[in-house]
C-alpha cells in the first residue's frame, strides 16, 4: 500500500516536471515567435522607409568660370551649401567622431550600449534627459523627423536609421550629416560654418579650426565663439583630447593647435563670387538647361562647374556703362528706359559680355540681350540687302536709285524726306538711307534678300517676306543675340560661329558631362564680307554711326531706329547699334519695353546706341589688339574707283554748276527788263501826274 503511494507520488511529480518543462519550452517558443515576427515587422517597416530624400545630395553651389579658368561667380538655390567628402578635411571627420560617434565606423547605425546607458539615465529621472544618438539618428532626426523628445519618435529615428546605414556607405552618411547639421550663428552645414566663423572654405581648416567646429555641434548657441570665446576654446581642447585618445592626432598636434590663436571673421561674410555677373549667369542657366537638358535644380544645387567664355574686363566695363544713367536718355517717371548688350567673339562665337537691362535684376528674369525681339531697323540692310547684292555683282561704288518709289503700294522714304536721283552704295550704307536698299532689293529679287537673311541665322515669318524686309520690317523681329552672330561673319571673312556662353560642363566630382562642340557656317565669300566691313567702317568714320569711332582702333558698324506703332514722326522706338573690330561683336539695343504715345525716343538712334558702345569698348580697350582690318586689297582697288567717281561727280557738280548759273542769268536777264519796263512806266505816270497838277494849278 505504502509503495503503491509512493509510486504514484513519484508519477504525480514526474508529470508535474513534464508539464513544468513542456511550459518553458513553449514560453520559450512564443518568446521566439513574438521576436521573430517582431523582427519581421521592424524589418518591413525598415523595408518600407523612404530615405530617399537623401539621395539627393545637399544643394551644391555651382561655380562659373571665365575664359581664363578663373572663378567668376557662383549660384545656389538654397541657405545650405553643401560640399562633397573630398572637400571636407580628414580633421573634421575626425573630430565629429570622436566628439559625437567613436564607435561610427563600427556599428550598423545603433549604438546599444549608449542606448541602455540613455534609458537608465532617462528612467532614474522621470524625463528623458539623455538620447545616446549616433551620427546616423542625428542625420534621421535632422532629416526626417521633429526634434520632440517622444518614445514613438524615438522609434521612427531608429528604424529610419537602420535603413540609411543599409542604403547608404559611412562616407554618404558623412557627408550628409555635415552638410545638413547646425553650427550655430546661422550656419547649416560646414561649408557655410567654414565662412562664418572662419571667412575661408571648409577644405581650408585648420585642425584648430575644425575641433572647434565639432565641439559647436553639441549646443551652438552656447558654445558660439562670437557669444563666449573663453567655453567655445574649452570645448575645442576637450575635442583635441578626444581626438588625441582615438589615435587620430598625436600630443604634439594637440599642442600645436592649442597654441593656434584663434581668428574669427568679425564681420559678416559675403562671398566674393556670390550674385557676380548676374545678367551673364542667367544666360549660362538658360543655354545649361535648352543646349545640355540639364534640369533647374541641377545647374543651381549641383554642384556643377561650368566652364565659360566670359570675358571678365569686357563683362565690368559693361556693367559700369549700365549702372551710368548719364549715358542713357531720361526716362519717363513711370517706366525706365531699357536697353540690353551682347559682345561675341568673331572668331569662335564665344559670348564674351552681356547685361540684359537697366534697374534691379531678377534671377532669370527677362534678358534683353538674348530674350529680345525686336524689329532691327536699319542695321537689317547688310544682312538682306547689301550682301546678296554684292553677291549677284554689284559693286560697292555702284550707282542706286534714290527717287520717289511705288512698289505695289509701298513707298518708302529717307530718313530726311528728300531725295537725291542717285547714290552710290557707299552713300547709301554710310548714310543710312532708306529708298536706295529697297529699290537694290527689287532689283535683284525679293528671294535672294529673305534666303541671305536666313543664312545669316535669323528666321523669319511668312509675313516677313516683303520689300520691307530691306529696312528691318519684321513681324516680330530679332535679338541683339541673333544680330551680333550675324554681324560676326563679316568679322570673321564670311564664316559665322554659332553664339554660346558654355565651354563645358563637370559635375562635382570633376566628371565631363557636357562640352561645346563648334558649330560654324560659311554664309558669304571673304571678299564680300571685306567689301560690307569697307562700307560699315565708313558708316563709323564719316557716317551715321560717328559717335562709336575711337582712335587707334577699327570699328565697322550699322545704326538702326524704327517707326513708332502710331502716328508721329518726331520719335522712334527702337534704337540699335551693332558694330564690331577684328576682336569682338557687339551689338546694343534701346527702347521702352512698352511703347506707347508717351513712352518712345525723342531722338534718332546716331545720338545713342554708338554712344553706349564706344562707352563699353573704351572701358575694356585692354581686351582690343591693334590688329586692324583686312582691306587692304579691298582700299586699293576702290582708290581708283573713288578717283574716279570723284572726278565724275566733281565734272557733274560743276556742269550743274554752269547750268545753274545760266538758270540765274536768265533769271537775271528777264528780271532786269521786266524792271526796266517798269521803270519807263512809273516814269510816264509821274509825267501824267505832273501835267494833272499843272492842270489843276491852272485851274485854280
Amino acid at each position: 500500500m505504502e509503495q503503491r503511494q509512493q509510486r504514484k507520488a513519484s508519477k504525480q511529480r514526474d508529470w508535474s516536471q513534464f508539464l513544468n518543462k513542456s511550459l518553458v519550452k513553449k514560453l520559450i517558443i512564443a518568446g521566439i515567435i513574438v521576436a521573430l515576427c517582431g523582427l519581421l515587422v521592424v524589418n518591413i517597416f525598415i523595408w518600407t522607409s523612404d530615405v530617399s530624400k537623401l539621395n539627393k545630395p545637399a544643394p551644391l553651389p555651382t561655380i562659373i568660370y571665365d575664359q581664363n579658368g578663373e572663378i567668376a561667380s557662383k549660384i545656389s538655390n538654397s541657405s545650405i551649401e553643401g560640399v562633397g567628402i573630398k572637400q571636407i578635411p580628414e580633421e573634421v571627420i575626425h573630430a565629429v567622431v570622436a566628439t559625437e560617434d567613436q564607435r561610427f565606423y563600427n556599428h550598423g547605425g545603433i549604438n546599444y550600449f549608449a542606448i541602455m546607458k540613455a534609458f537608465v539615465k532617462n528612467m532614474l529621472s522621470g524625463d528623458i534627459v539623455a538620447g545616446g544618438s549616433t551620427v546616423t539618428q542625428q542625420l534621421a532626426k535632422n532629416a526626417f523627423l521633429t526634434h520632440e523628445r517622444t518614445y514613438t519618435r524615438k522609434i521612427k529615428e531608429l528604424i529610419i536609421t537602420k535603413k540609411i546605414e543599409r542604403t547608404y556607405s559611412k562616407d554618404e552618411i558623412m557627408e550628409r550629416y555635415l552638410n545638413q547639421i547646425y553650427f550655430g550663428e546661422g550656419a547649416w552645414g560646414i561649408q557655410r560654418a567654414a565662412k562664418t566663423y572662419f571667412g575661408k572654405e571648409a577644405s581650408e581648416l585648420t585642425l584648430s579650426e575644425s575641433a572647434m567646429l565639432a565641439g559647436l555641434i553639441k549646443a551652438p548657441s552656447i558654445l558660439s565663439p562670437f557669444k563666449n570665446m573663453e567655453k567655445s576654446i574649452e570645448r575645442r581642447n576637450l575635442v583635441l583630447s578626444l581626438m588625441e585618445q582615438e589615435g587620430y592626432i598625436s600630443a604634439s598636434d594637440v599642442k600645436k593647435a592649442k597654441e593656434q590663436p584663434v581668428v574669427l571673421k568679425e564681420e559678416e561674410v559675403e562671398d566674393e563670387y556670390d550674385g557676380k555677373y548676374p545678367y551673364y549667369v542667367d544666360h549660362i542657366i538658360e543655354e545649361a538647361m535648352t543646349k545640355y537638358k540639364l534640369t533647374k535644380n541641377e545647374v543651381l544645387s549641383g554642384g556643377l562647374h561650368i566652364f565659360t567664355e566670359l570675358n571678365p574686363t569686357i563683362q565690368k566695363a559693361t556693367e559700369e556703362v549700365y549702372q551710368n544713367d548719364n549715358l542713357f536718355p531720361a526716362s519717363q517717371s513711370d517706366q525706365l528706359l531699357q536697353s540690353g548688350a551682347i559682345f561675341i567673339a568673331p572668331e569662335s562665337g564665344g559670348i564674351q559680355a552681356l547685361v540684359g537691362g537697366r534697374g534691379e535684376h531678377t534671377l532669370l528674369g527677362f534678358n534683353r540681350a538674348t530674350q529680345l525681339v525686336r524689329q532691327p531697323g536699319s542695321t537689317m540692310k547688310p544682312l538682306a540687302v547689301y550682301t546678296p547684292a554684292l553677291e549677284q555683282g554689284y559693286e560697292v561704288f555702284d550707282l542706286l536709285q534714290d527717287s520717289p518709289l511705288n512698289i505695289g503700294g509701298y513707298q518708302p522714304k529717307n530718313f530726311d524726306k528728300q531725295y537725291r536721283g542717285e547714290v552710290t552704295m557707299y552713300d547709301a550704307v554710310v548714310n543710312s538711307y532708306n529708298v536706295p536698299p529697297v529699290w537694290l532689293l527689287n532689283e535683284i529679287g525679293l528671294e535672294q534678300g529673305t534666303k541671305s537673311v536666313e543664312r545669316f541665322g535669323i528666321s523669319l515669318q511668312e509675313e516677313d517676306h516683303s520689300l520691307g524686309i530691306a529696312l528691318g520690317g519684321m513681324h516680330e523681329g530679332t535679338s541683339p543675340l541673333l544680330m551680333a552672330q550675324a554681324y560676326s561673319a563679316f568679322a570673321n571673312d564670311g564664316t559665322m560661329a554659332e553664339a554660346h556662353s558654355i565651354q563645358k560642363i563637370e559635375d562635382a566630382d570633376g566628371k565631363v558631362i557636357a562640352k561645346w562642340k563648334n558649330k560654324s557656317t560659311k554664309i558669304t565669300d571673304p571678299e564680300i564680307a571685306q567689301k560690307i566691313t569697307y562700307m560699315l567702317k565708313g558708316v563709323v568714320q564719316e557716317g551715321t554711326g560717328k559717335k562709336a569711332f575711337m582712335d587707334g582702333i577699327d570699328i565697322a558698324g550699322k545704326t538702326g531706329s524704327t517707326q513708332l506703332p502710331f502716328a508721329n514722326d518726331a520719335g522712334t522706338k527702337d534704337h540699335w547699334f551693332v558694330g564690331y573690330t577684328p576682336d569682338v561683336v557687339g551689338a546694343v539695343w534701346l527702347g521702352y519695353d512698352q511703347t506707347d504715345e508717351t513712352h518712345y525716343l525723342g531722338t534718332s538712334s546716331s545720338g545713342t546706341t554708338p554712344v553706349i558702345f564706344k562707352e563699353i569698348l573704351s572701358k575694356a580697350k585692354s581686351e582690343l589688339s591693334d590688329e586692324k582690318f583686312a582691306l587692304s586689297g579691298i582700299e586699293k582697288k576702290y582708290k581708283n574707283e573713288i578717283k574716279k567717281i570723284k572726278e565724275v561727280m566733281e565734272k557733274a557738280r560743276k556742269e550743274q554748276e554752269k547750268e545753274k548759273e545760266k538758270e540765274n542769268q536768265k533769271k537775271y536777264n528777264g528780271k532786269g527788263n521786266k524792271e526796266k519796263n517798269k521803270g519807263k512806266k512809273d516814269k510816264d505816270k509821274d509825267k501824267d501826274k505832273d501835267k494833272d497838277e499843272n492842270e489843276e494849278d491852272e485851274d485854280e
